[in-house]
């Protein structure tokens, strides 16, 4: 069978044995065997830090016969960086600015008063930290009933987003939708939190019902997938820069 070959239906099979990474003219690349590797549009897989290409190697190296390509979380931000970000970054900025505007981390609930409290102990630190130090005035709701936020605000965010180069916009975009906010993406993005605590924050509510009524196998089975990536992308971050 060819190196790469796969048979409809069946997962491409692992075609090397080394992954390396070899600094090149433009940054860090990664090396399967001798091969190069590119980005779907053909591009070199090259980026801006040695750490991220580390990451990248990390996640090839760990594959094992056969490749999980739908796991594969750090090397497609990798390639969405370099393919996509660059002739969409004002789309991706309104994509996050959009989140703003309906930012999880404004809607506490209206009860039980345990959760209300849980809430506030925990998120407002964060709302009061973005407002201080990136000019992020959000509008506290109660219920689920749409608050809209300050035009202002979301002006901000798009600014913030497009200020980052290409890697980091392409793993904010990752994080937002992942904590169903872009406030706790910047604060991960600006070193807060950590991508772990971040996540932790986005699902207070979940993690009080799980407290009450027990989590089944699934569901726990569907947040430790969530934690991985909330890793990644924290990691993916800071390095990013």
């Amino acid at each position: 069978m060819a190196r790469g070959f796969k048979e409809p239906g069946d997962k491409p099979r692992r075609f090397y044995k080394a992954v390396t990474v070899s600094e090149a003219a433009g940054g860090w690349g990664v090396r399967l065997d001798s091969r190069d590797l590119r980005t779907p549009g053909g591009a070199p897989l090259l980026l801006p830090a040695r750490a991220l290409a580390e990451m990248v190697a990390v996640e090839w190296a760990s594959q094992g016969e056969a490749l999980e390509l739908g796991g594969m979380h750090v090397t497609r931000l990798a390639n969405t960086a370099i393919d996509s970000i660059p002739g969409a970054r004002q789309a991706v900025a309104d994509q996050v600015a959009d989140y703003a505007g309906s930012d999880l981390l404004c809607y506490f609930a209206e009860g039980p008063a345990a959760l209300v409290a849980r809430q506030d102990a925990e998120w407002s630190p964060v709302l009061a930290r973005a407002e201080a130090e990136e000019g992020l005035f959000m509008t506290r709701a109660t219920g689920i009933v749409h608050r809209a936020q300050p035009e202002a605000t979301l002006r901000r965010v798009r600014d913030i987003a497009l200020s980052l180069n290409d890697f980091a916009l392409a793993g904010l975009a990752f994080a937002t939708p992942l904590f169903g906010s872009a406030v706790l993406a910047i604060a991960v993005w600006r070193g807060w939190l950590s991508g772990e605590a971040a996540l932790e924050l986005s699902r207070l509510d979940e993690a009080f019902q799980e407290e009450k009524w027990g989590i089944d196998a699934e569901a726990a089975e569907r947040t430790a997938g969530r934690r991985a990536e909330a890793a990644m992308v924290g990691a993916w971050l800071a390095a990013a820069g």
